[in-house]
This record gives structure tokens, sequence and C-alpha cells, in this order.
């Protein structure tokens, strides 16, 4: 099993540490003739990158995203996807005192005593700056699935910080609203009650956890395998990969331990095209591991952000000393509104993995229809379109 590969056809193999000299993905299964728009993967960076506002951390990282192969002139070409991500604001020195001294609740022992060393700059490989990589996929995937003929959406949003949770919003409140304010909550009145929490947390030199809520609509029947490949299993493995996340929930989620077979159980009815429909979707879109159709929604539990200014107390297992630390640095007080675009970009790789194992999308080209070998050919330039046609 290699840890840092996501996907199977359409898979991601990452790398890069969080103070090293850069961030990278390479994407291998994604099909050829796909127009890639590198501004709309950058703005995906851009809402998940530091510094963007005062609930985040400060490290000045402008996240700009450079895609080295794969794609000729605007289109991708079927062979693997090189993208680069450097590191500019890296400062390692900081982290120094945590060597041989771990930090509560985070990976240092835990690779130290699996890898027998671990580079400690800013957590090294176990920090969350990694995410830059599966946003960026993310944003890839996402091109695909526009481009394709089905039309799939994925949205999330914050609806929890601490003990503050938001109503229920529409799927289309959440399109409108997510992005109006940097608690990214599609709900502004509990959006602005979060923001204060938040604030009183950072000026205790606390932090404190949420949740986001995510929903992917368009998503067709019938993808997903018995068992160990099962939609949910796969869905589950990808969002529980997030870094601080210790829930996945979908559906009724953990709601359902209090709900009977009869309530919890949906009827079927003919939709307007004459095929079989749950009634409701108290199963989130999944039934027997399987989509049905229906949208697909749930819920990821962040614990609180590790890193805090508050006092604590650890170890040094070189020198056998038990001493008090002060975590120094640049990190958020919060993760749910970083988070968000993160949730959304492992929905999106999830799906296309699925779409492409299960036929609904060519694996080789996303236009199967057009298939020219000359050198000056293009599947999906506008020109070569018009010529085919004629």
């Amino acid at each position: 099993m290699n840890g840092n590969q996501f996907g199977r056809l359409f898979r991601v193999t990452t790398y890069g540490e969080s103070h090293g000299e850069a961030m990278g993905a390479t994407i291998s299964g994604c099909p050829a003739g796909v127009e890639l728009d590198t501004e709309a993967v950058q703005r995906e960076l851009d809402r998940r990158k530091p510094g963007q506002s005062m609930i985040t951390t400060s490290r000045g990282e402008p996240d700009h995203v450079e895609i080295q192969s794969g794609v000729q002139d605007g289109y991708t070409t079927g062979t693997p996807i090189g993208m680069v991500v450097q590191n500019k604001d890296a400062r390692s020195g900081k982290y120094e005192p945590y060597v041989t001294a771990p930090r509560p609740s985070h990976g240092d022992f835990t690779y130290s005593a699996k890898f027998g060393t671990r580079n400690w700059g800013g957590g090294g490989r176990s920090s969350a700056r990694e995410t830059v990589n599966w946003v960026a996929a993310g944003a890839v995937a996402r091109q695909v699935l526009e481009q394709s003929e089905y039309d799939v959406q994925v949205k999330a949003h914050v609806n929890q910080i601490g003990d503050i949770e938001a109503p229920e919003v529409t799927f289309e409140e959440m399109l409108e609203h997510t992005e109006e304010n940097e608690v990214r909550c599609a709900h502004p009145e509990t959006a602005e009650a979060m923001r204060e929490r938040i604030d009183q947390y950072q000026q205790e030199g606390d932090s404190i956890g949420g949740a986001i809520y995510f929903e992917a609509r368009g998503v067709p029947r019938g993808l997903g395998a018995p068992r160990f490949d099962s939609f949910p299993a796969r869905l589950g493995q990808a969002l529980m990969a997030v870094p601080a996340t210790t829930a996945f929930e979908f559906g009724l989620g953990r709601d359902a331990r209090s709900v009977t077979g009869s309530e919890r159980n949906e009827d079927w009815e003919f939709d307007e095209d004459g095929d079989p429909r749950p009634v409701a979707n108290d199963h989130g879109g999944l039934q027997g591991g399987i989509t049905t159709g229906e949208p697909i929604y749930g819920e990821v539990t962040l614990h609180a952000p590790t890193s805090i200014p508050k006092k604590q107390r650890t170890v040094d297992w070189e020198t056998r000393e038990e001493k008090e630390i002060q975590v120094v640095g640049r990190h958020d007080p919060v993760l749910p509104p970083r988070g968000v675009p993160v949730v959304e970009a492992m929905c999106y790789l999830t799906v296309l993995d699925f779409m492409l194992l299960g036929g609904r999308i060519n694996p080789d080209r996303l236009d199967a229809d057009v298939g020219q070998y000359d050198t000056d050919y293009h599947p999906r330039s506008p020109e070569n379109v018009a010529r085919d046609e004629e």
C-alpha cells in the first residue's frame, strides 16, 4: 500500500513537506482532450492557501501552481500531469526545539517511531500543507467531470464551529453564500457568531474544532461495488485522510442509531423517466454501498488545531527530561474554513475515479467519438471538431 497515492484509474501521487522546497502532485489516468483551465486550478488553491484572512495562519504562501507536463496547447494529452507549488515562506528554525521533544497531539513521535527519522520542519510530510496537492488534483478532476456528459456538482460549507451549529441550508444557498464570508458558512447570521467564537479562542491562545457539510449532485446511479470497494468505503477513506478528521458521516449518520427501521427505510417510486428511485434520501444517495442517483451528502468533523501558543507538557526522548513547551509559529485557530476546498476536492476525486472505473467516462479520451492520429490533429480544438462534422 502506497500512502502517497490516491485513486485507482484517476491516480494522484503526491510529494513534498511543509517546509521543503516544494509541494507537488502527479496525476495519471486523466483522459486526453480535456480543456484544462490553469486559472480555475489556481482559484481552488487560492481558496485553500494560508494568509487569506485573520482566522487563518499568517504564513505568506502564494501557492502558485505550475503545470509541467501532460498538457499541450491547453488540452490534456492523456499522459501524466505534473503540478508543482513552490514553498516561498518556510521557516524551519522555529521547530528545532521539537526535534526530540514531540509537540502534543502531533505526528512528531509517531513518524519518528515508524521511520526512525523525519522531516521536522513544520511537521514535514504530516503537515496539512500537503493538502495543496489534493486541491490541485481535485480541480483537474472537477474539470474532467464538467466537460463530460454528466452534470456533477460538489459543494461544501462550514456547518459547525464549537457548539455553534448552522441550520440546514439548501445546495443553492451553499453555492450562493459559502464564499461570502471568511468562515465559509452558507448561513450568514451563523457565520458571524462563528467568527466571534473563533476570535474568542484566538485571544485565549487556544483553538477550536468544527464540521464541514458536503453535498454532491448529479452523480449517476450504479457507482460502487460490494464491500471493500463500496462508494461510502472509498469516500470515507478519502475524507478520513483529511488532516484533523475524526469522523465521517453520510445520510442520517450518527442519528441513525436512534431511528427505527420503518422510519429509516425508503419506499420506492418511479421517476419521470420511468426508473425506480427512493422516495426520500435519508441514506445520502447510497444504498448497498452503491449510488442511487440521488444527492450524496454527509459531514466531516475536524478537531481543533493542535499547534496552540498555550503552554503544554512534553518529554525529550534524547535527554530523558520532562519539560514545558510553548508552540510558536504561524498556525490556524480553526480548520474547517480552509478545509472546505479540501473536502470538495476529495469528493471530486472519488466520484471521477468511480466513473472511470464504471465506464461512464472513457478513460483514454473524454470525447471517445473523435480520434485522429495525424500529428497536426487536436481532437478538441474548434477547427478540428468542425472539420470532423463536415
